[in-house]
C-alpha cells in the first residue's frame, strides 16, 4: 500500500462529468469490507471519468483507483460501527449545492439539464445520494482518526531538511490581501416598487386563483428554488433566516403569508406539509432593484472609511467590523482574503480575480485602493476596497518565507502516516475480500489480505 494514502478522491464523482464518464459494464462484487461492498461498476466508471479528465493513465490506475475504493469502504465500514453519522439535512444540502453548480453553467436552464442526463434534477439526485452519503461518512470518519495530529516546530524543520535541495518546490510572486465589503441598499422607492410587485403576486394567487408554482419560476428572484417552484423542502428549526422561519412556522398547511421582509428581500410563503417540528414550504422572492445612485452611496461611504484608515483614525480590523457586511468570508478573519483553491492567505496572481489584480497592481505594501465595484457570487453589484499586505518575489520555498505552507505540508504528511498505520491496524480486525484477478494484476492490494488474514477467492 502506497504510505501516503490521498483523501479519498474518487467518493461521489463530479455529476457534470458522469454522465460522459460512464461506461456499461456486466456489474459484479469484486470486493468487501466488513459489510461494506466494492462493485465493478464502481471502478470501470472512477476510471473512465479519470480518463475522460486525463486523456491518458498509468496502466497501474485501476489498481490506485481500487486500492482508494478500499480505503474508503474501510472508513465507511468503520463509522457505521462507531456510530458515526452524517444527516439527511447536510447530504441534502451537498446534493443541492452541486446541482446549483452545474445548472450555473447552463445558465439556470432546467430543461438543458434534464435533456442532457435524461432525468429530472430530483432523479438525478436520488441516484447520487447514498454515494454522497458515505462519501462525507468516510470524511468525517478520516477527519476524526487524524483530528489531533499537528506538528512541533522541530518537525517541521526535520520535514524540510528531509527534502532534497533541488527538489524544493519554487513559488511564483505571491500576494496576501484584505477587503472591506459594502453592499449597496436599495432606496425606499425601489423597496415599495417590490414590495407591491409581490401584493399583485399574492393577490393573483389568493384571489385570482394563479398557480403560486407557475408565478415562482416566472418572477421569484431566487433562482435556485424558482425552478422548482419556489419549493424549498424539508426543514427544521433553525435553518430560515428568523424572519422567515417566524412567519413559515406560523402558517396551517396551504396557507400562504403577508409579505415577509428579510435581509434578502421581500417573500411570500406557503406552508405544504408539517412533519412534527420539521416544515415543507415554497416561497416567492421580489429584491428591491439597486440603482446606480445607490452603488454611488455605497462608494462615497468607503471613500470616507478609506481616508480614515490612511489617516491613522481608525485601524483596518476596525473599518471592517464597523462597515463591512459578514456575507463575505473575509469578514471574521479582520478583512484578510483566503484563496479558495489553497485554504490559505496567499494568492498567486492567476488566482486573483483580476479586478483585485488590477487594483493592486501599482500598490506599495500597506496601501489600500480606491473603491471599486465587482460583481459578488449572487449577481449583484457591491463595493470594496483592497489592502495589499504582503508580496513576495518568485522563490524557492524556504522556512523564513513559508513557514506556514511547509508547516502544512508536513502536517498532511503526518496525517498520511497516521491514517495508513490506522488502516493496517484496522484491517486486522476486519473481514476483507478481494477478487483473485485483482490481486494478480494489482501488488498494491496485497497487504489488505495478508494484514486481515482473511483468504482472498476468485472465481
Amino acid at each position: 500500500m502506497n504510505r501516503t494514502i490521498a483523501a479519498i478522491a474518487f467518493g461521489l464523482m463530479a455529476l457534470a462529468q458522469v454522465a460522459t464518464a460512464q461506461k456499461q459494464v456486466v456489474d459484479e462484487l469484486i470486493a468487501n469490507v466488513g459489510t461494506e461492498i466494492v462493485l465493478l461498476s464502481d471502478l470501470e466508471e472512477q476510471y473512465s471519468l479519470l480518463l475522460a479528465q486525463q486523456g491518458t493513465l498509468p496502466p497501474d490506475a485501476r489498481c490506485a483507483i481500487l486500492e482508494q475504493l478500499l480505503t474508503q469502504k474501510l472508513l465507511v465500514n468503520q463509522a457505521k460501527l462507531d456510530s458515526v453519522e452524517v444527516s439527511d439535512d447536510e447530504v441534502e444540502a451537498q446534493l443541492n449545492a452541486r446541482i446549483e453548480q452545474i445548472l450555473s453553467y447552463m445558465n439556470n436552464d432546467v430543461r438543458q439539464f434534464e435533456e442532457y442526463y435524461g432525468q429530472t434534477i430530483g432523479e438525478v439526485k436520488e441516484a447520487f445520494r447514498e454515494d454522497l452519503r458515505d462519501q462525507m461518512l468516510a470524511e468525517r470518519m478520516r477527519s476524526q482518526i487524524v483530528a489531533d495530529i499537528t506538528v512541533t516546530p522541530s518537525e517541521v524543520v526535520a520535514f524540510y531538511n528531509r527534502i532534497p535541495h533541488d527538489s524544493l518546490p519554487y513559488f511564483n510572486s505571491e500576494v496576501e490581501v484584505s477587503e472591506i465589503v459594502v453592499k449597496p441598499r436599495p432606496n425606499a422607492e425601489e423597496r415599495a416598487e417590490a414590495r407591491q410587485q409581490l401584493e399583485e403576486l399574492r393577490r393573483r394567487i389568493v384571489e385570482g386563483g394563479e398557480d403560486f408554482g407557475e408565478l415562482a419560476r416566472k418572477y421569484s428572484d431566487d433562482f435556485g428554488s424558482a425552478r422548482l417552484g419556489g419549493d424549498l423542502g424539508w426543514a427544521k428549526r433553525g435553518k430560515f433566516v428568523p424572519e422567515f422561519e417566524a412567519a413559515a412556522y406560523r402558517l396551517e398547511p396551504g396557507e400562504i403569508s403577508d409579505i415577509v421582509e428579510t435581509e434578502f428581500g421581500y417573500h411570500i410563503i406557503q406552508l405544504l406539509e408539517r412533519r412534527g417540528n420539521q416544515i415543507h414550504t415554497r416561497h416567492i422572492l421580489i429584491k428591491p432593484r439597486i440603482s446606480q445612485a445607490d452603488v454611488d452611496r455605497a462608494i462615497a461611504l468607503l471613500d470616507s472609511v478609506r481616508i480614515l484608515v490612511l489617516a491613522d483614525s481608525m485601524s483596518f480590523s476596525e473599518a471592517v467590523k464597523r462597515f463591512g457586511t459578514d456575507d463575505v468570508q473575509s469578514y471574521n478573519n479582520d478583512g484578510r482574503m483566503v484563496n479558495p483553491r489553497t485554504g490559505n492567505t496567499f494568492f498567486e496572481i492567476a488566482d486573483l480575480d483580476p479586478d483585485v489584480y488590477f487594483a493592486i497592481d501599482t500598490l506599495e505594501v500597506g496601501g489600500l485602493t480606491r473603491p471599486f465595484t465587482f460583481t459578488a457570487p449572487n449577481g449583484e453589484k457591491w463595493v470594496r476596497i483592497v489592502k495589499l499586505e504582503s508580496r513576495s518575489e518568485p522563490h524557492r520555498a524556504s522556512l523564513s518565507l513559508d513557514y506556514a505552507k511547509i508547516r502544512k505540508a508536513a502536517i498532511e504528511a503526518k496525517k498520511n502516516e497516521y491514517l495508513y498505520n490506522w488502516v493496517m491496524r484496522t484491517i486486522r480486525n476486519t473481514f476483507i475480500h478481494i477478487d483473485q484477478r485483482f490481486l494478480d494484476m494489482c501488488p498494491n492490494l496485497e497487504p489488505w489480505v495478508t494484514a486481515s488474514g482473511t483468504a482472498a477467492s476468485g472465481k
